[in-house]
């Protein structure tokens, strides 16, 4: 049998800090007619392009990209993603105006090259005010698999979410332990990697934390591995990457 070709993909999490106490994360609840992780409470992210690349590679689109350049590539893949289903323009320079972001979302939604956007508008990403966490390489069983880096990023300017209704159900500002909580209870769906990360982050709860963490942390690729307990399919995850729960159910 053929080994799955795993699919480039990143993800933000993104940190408002505009209050006391832990930071929020913007969460998007998937629709149900979604192949991927239909109803599930999601980050925003998505598949890394080809013009992810071709950003990345040029000086005038991309400031301080670091020297992976497929590192460099999921940094704008999320930027974009984020732009596009949820409205929140993050690492944009000169920030983005919140009366130009609807063009900009329709544009991208129409199939409008991100490049092209940058370019006509003069504006460029700066991919160092993004913080790469964690990356999920999971080898077990599904229908796609996904080669997923994690990124941080503190929310910018004073627009106001708003959810791209052919992906996301709902748009929630919610800290890492509501969101554990409400899964808990019931209330929203989460999948392993997304538990897992909210954990983390629900130990690390500002973005300084974070950055600390990630700095003292070795650096893991991170591939669950499948194993029966009573029975029961889990998934384990390294015990030395930084994370507080490393066993789960999928």
């Amino acid at each position: 049998m053929e080994t799955p070709t795993h699919i480039p993909a990143a993800t933000l999490v993104l940190f408002d800090e505009s209050a006391p106490g832990p930071a929020r994360h913007l969460m998007l609840q998937r629709t149900e007619t979604m192949r991927f992780a239909a109803g599930m409470l999601v980050f925003p992210g998505g598949r890394v392009e080809v013009d992810d690349h071709a950003i990345a590679a040029s000086p005038t689109l991309a400031r301080n990209a670091p020297d992976e350049a497929d590192d460099s590539a999921a940094r704008v893949a999320a930027i974009r993603e984020t732009l596009e289903e949820t409205g929140i323009a993050v690492a944009i320079r000169p920030a983005l105006l919140p009366a130009n972001i609807p063009a900009w979302r329709a544009a991208l939604k129409s199939g409008g090259a991100f490049s092209a956007l940058l370019s006509k508008s003069g504006h460029s990403l700066d991919l160092a005010l993004l913080t790469p966490f964690s990356r999920w390489y999971p080898k077990h069983l599904q229908h796609r698999l996904f080669d997923t880096r994690f990124y941080a990023a503190r929310r910018e300017g004073e627009a106001e979410a708003v959810h791209d209704a052919d992906e996301a159900a709902h748009l929630l500002w919610l800290t890492a332990k509501t969101a554990l909580d409400d899964a808990a209870t019931g209330t929203h769906r989460l999948m392993f990697p997304t538990a897992r990360n909210l954990e983390r982050l629900a130990a690390h709860p500002s973005l300084a934390a974070l950055q600390t963490h990630v700095a003292a942390t070795p650096w893991r690729v991170i591939t669950p591995e499948p194993l029966e307990i009573d029975g029961a399919a889990h998934l384990r995850i390294p015990e030395d990457a930084g994370y507080p729960v490393t066993l789960g159910r999928p």
